[in-house]
């Protein structure tokens, strides 16, 4: 078919040459249905009386209107790449005004020390917006009784505390810290109950999973209790199970985590037990 949307040479649009191929419209209607998914939020009445206001966004007035044009995507694209640039801004400002004032330790009022190094200066009120369990340390009455109280983080060493300070102050890390304390921050983000650095490291080990970490991901699953993203693992361990079974770390990674080792050898038989299934069917 020659599109009239894709085609190479869709200068002449007239009959028969007004159509458009099935991914073309595919594309279209998918876009259509993103662009009412957002327009119908949870408070729709509240923002469609907004959107009346505001004769410049009269494209998305009616999340229920029966009939939009490309024109009215179109609009609606530009609106929201200028709402996400405001977003980004706002962002940017909140984020350098904590990072200045956690670089220039600007009027810090605790100390956190790690397992190795000096104790870093930080503010209590970051620690306890981003952490109910830090809230709750700095809630109770050994911290309150001094402004300049240190408080010990073990676990992580002075670089660990650092890059988790960080992403505290920051909302993100650079690629190649989070390459280097991904597990470690994977398991301050479980124990401190910090959430959105929790869902970061999950889509950080996932995007890079490969054979060569796949036990150290599936072991820090395991000590998080991530049962779905667990299994996810499994069964990529079990679908490259000759190049790790054979690897060097295996039988470390066994005499650590036998009850994982189990799982491994339980889930590669179920799996050779429904493949073989499978080829008797064939």
């Amino acid at each position: 078919m020659d599109c009239s949307i894709c085609s190479s040479y869709p200068v002449i649009i007239r009959p028969p040459r007004n159509t458009i191929c099935g991914s073309c419209l595919e594309g279209i209607r998918t876009a259509f249905s993103l662009m009412s998914s957002f327009e119908g939020g949870n408070d729709r009445e509240a923002e469609t009386a907004r959107l009346e206001s505001n004769q410049s966004h009269k494209f998305l007035v009616s999340p229920t209107a029966k009939s939009k044009g490309l024109a009215d995507l179109i609009e609606w694209m530009k609106h929201t790449k200028k709402v996400e640039d405001e977003l980004s801004q706002q962002i940017s400002f909140l984020a350098s005004s904590s990072v200045s004032a956690f670089q220039e330790q600007i009027h810090t009022d605790i100390q956190i020390k790690p397992s190795n190094g000096p104790p870093i200066s930080a503010h209590r009120a970051i620690l306890a917006a981003r952490s109910q369990i830090f809230k709750n340390m700095l809630d109770s009455d050994s911290c309150k009784s001094s402004p300049c109280d240190t408080v010990t983080i073990a676990e992580l060493t002075h670089e660990e505390l650092e890059s988790l300070l960080e992403f505290l102050y920051r909302g993100s890390l650079a690629p190649e810290k989070m390459d280097r304390h991904i597990y470690s921050l994977m398991l301050a983000s479980h124990k401190y109950e910090i959430s959105y650095l929790h869902k970061s490291c999950e889509r950080h080990m996932l995007e890079n999973l490969n054979v060569s970490n796949a036990l150290d991901i599936l072991e820090i699953f395991d000590v998080c209790s991530h049962q779905k993203l667990k299994d996810v693992v499994l069964s990529f361990v079990v679908k490259n199970i000759n190049d790790i079974v054979f690897s060097t770390k295996y039988e470390a990674f066994c005499s650590k985590n036998p009850h994982l080792s189990v799982q491994i050898t339980r889930a590669s038989l179920i799996d050779a037990r429904d493949r073989k299934r499978t080829g008797d069917h064939c």
